[in-house]
This record gives structure tokens, C-alpha cells and sequence, in this order.
């Protein structure tokens, strides 16, 4: 049995209630039960003060989410029209070198289905075993791609300039008779000069024909001089480049200027007998770096 004592201070008086030992434990369990569910109302009360509502911040949450999502999608999209910007050049640097080469074959004069440049070469083989598919790293790929096409590109450019060059040098490489029709007169080296009878050395071939017959240009190159000259008559001279110089004289009339570019084949002058001459005919010369050489080695006889 409990006891529980209640004293008044105005009466100066005490009273007493006497309670069981079981209402005891049953009345000590309640209140704790109240003040357990008070402790946990208050910190419930707490958490969303200091957080907001739970629907509130899953809204809050999602709309984060989808900003990011789409940032993402937006840095995607702006990486995929980086990589289909460099396909798009390397394809039009590939069709570029295509045509490259097609030119450079024409100009080699390889055979077209020896060298096509206009589809992909035939491959083939067995079939590997073992591999696993992986997806590429496209950016690896295309830099792989952008090295060996520069390479091609360098070399192919090479390839280019030296057919250019060769090219060019058999432009201006005197080949070839200065005239039409005619025949040689006279050939270079020692002889009796026709006006007197003495030795001397004649410094080109002469080639006799009618008067007003062309006289062409044995190579391509720029006329620097076009005039008249004391013993040549009317004389044309021709720079080839590499040291070559040709030079054609007694002509009637001079139909080129100076600075004049020709190309091999062009008619420079028609053909006369100025200067010291017997008759209507064309001195010509082939000076390779200032010295006269035998025009035979380039017309062949």
C-alpha cells in the first residue's frame, strides 16, 4: 500500500490518499507513455520546421533532377554536333584528297582500275575469333583518323610537286626542230665561215627553208631579247629556266616581244636571211648556263 500525502499551507492542514502497488506501476506507465509521445510529436514538429513539408521537398527534388537531366542532355547534344562537325570536315578533306589522287593519276597516266580513288579498296579475310565488340572512343578514333589523313595529304602534296616539277622541266628542256620543214645546213663545231674561207667554229646548227617559214620555240619559257643583234640579224632568244637558253637568229620578222611567255611549238618569228647569211635559213643555239653545246642532243638528229 502507498501512501500520498497533500498538505495545504493556508489550513496548515495535511490529507492522505492511499494507493495499491499495481495502480502505482499503472499510473507510472501512462505518464511515461505521454511524455514518450510528447518527445516524439515534438521532434517530429521540429524535423519539418527546420526542413519544410516532405511533399514540398520531393517537388523541389524532382525539379532539380529534370534541370539537371536536361543540362546533361544539352551538353550531349552539344558534344555530338562537335563530333559531326570534325566528320563532316575529315569526309570533305577525304573527297578533296580523292580528287587529289584521281589528278595525280591522270597526270602519272596510271591506269584507272589500277589506282581508283573513286571506292574503297577490296579487303577481306577470315573471320576473328576471340574479339569482343567494344564501343569505340570517338574522339580517339577521329584524331587517328585526322593524323593519317595529314599524312596522306603531305604526301600526296609531294607527290604532286615532284609531277609538277617533272612536268615542267620536260616543258623547258629544248626538245625538238626549231622549224616545220627544213633540213640542216650547217652542224655545230669547226668549219670554213662561209664568207671567207677561214676556220672557225660555228655555235649552233643551221636549219635552211623558204623565206617567211615559222620558226617555233623548242620549249616553253620567256622571250628575253627580241631584237636585232651585229651578225645574227633579227634574232629572238628564249630563257627555258635551269640555265637553258635558246637562241634563233637571221629571222625576216620577229613575232614575239620581250617578256613574252611561249610555250614549245609557238611560232617566234618567220624565217629570213638577215645578218650574215648566204640564204633564207635559222641559226639555232642551246646555251646551258652560258655556253653553247651541241643542239644535237635535244633534237635528236
Amino acid at each position: 500500500m502507498r501512501h500520498v500525502l497533500f498538505l495545504r499551507s493556508d489550513l496548515g492542514s495535511r490529507h492522505s490518499i492511499e494507493f495499491s502497488g499495481r495502480f502505482t506501476i499503472y499510473l507510472a506507465s501512462f505518464v511515461l507513455l505521454v511524455m514518450l509521445g510528447a518527445a516524439f510529436f515534438t521532434g517530429l514538429n521540429l524535423g519539418y520546421n527546420s526542413r519544410g513539408s516532405p511533399p514540398a521537398n520531393w517537388s523541389q527534388l524532382a525539379q532539380r533532377q529534370a534541370a539537371e537531366i536536361e543540362a546533361m542532355r544539352a551538353r550531349l547534344q552539344e558534344r555530338v554536333m562537335v563530333i559531326a562537325t570534325r566528320i563532316g570536315q575529315v569526309n570533305a578533306h577525304v573527297i578533296r584528297l580523292d580528287a587529289l589522287g584521281k589528278r595525280l593519276a591522270d597526270m602519272a597516266n596510271i591506269d584507272s582500275r589500277e589506282f581508283d580513288f573513286g571506292r574503297a579498296p577490296a579487303i577481306g579475310g577470315p573471320e576473328g575469333k576471340g574479339l569482343t565488340a567494344q564501343i569505340p572512343d570517338l574522339n580517339a578514333l577521329l584524331d587517328q583518323l585526322e593524323f593519317r589523313i595529314s599524312q596522306r595529304d603531305a604526301q600526296l602534296g609531294v607527290l604532286e610537286s615532284i609531277i609538277f616539277h617533272r612536268q615542267l622541266r620536260e616543258q623547258i628542256v629544248p626538245d625538238g626542230r626549231p622549224v616545220r620543214r627544213g633540213f640542216i645546213s650547217s652542224y655545230f663545231g669547226g668549219r670554213q665561215d662561209p664568207f671567207d674561207g677561214r676556220d672557225a667554229f660555228h655555235t649552233g646548227l643551221d636549219f635552211a627553208g623558204s623565206s617567211g617559214d615559222e620558226v617555233i620555240s623548242v620549249a616553253a619559257g620567256v622571250v628575253t631579247y627580241a631584237a636585232p643583234r651585229n651578225g645574227y640579224g633579227q634574232v629572238v632568244d628564249v630563257t627555258h629556266g635551269d640555265g637553258y637558253v635558246t637562241r634563233y637568229a637571221h629571222n625576216e620578222r620577229i613575232l614575239v616581244k620581250l617578256g613574252d611567255a611561249v610555250v614549245r611549238g609557238q611560232a617566234l618569228a618567220l624565217m629570213g636571211s638577215t645578218g650574215r647569211s648566204t640564204g633564207p635559213h635559222v641559226h639555232f643555239e642551246v646555251l646551258r648556263n652560258g655556253r653553247a653545246v651541241n643542239p644535237l642532243t635535244y633534237i635528236g638528229g
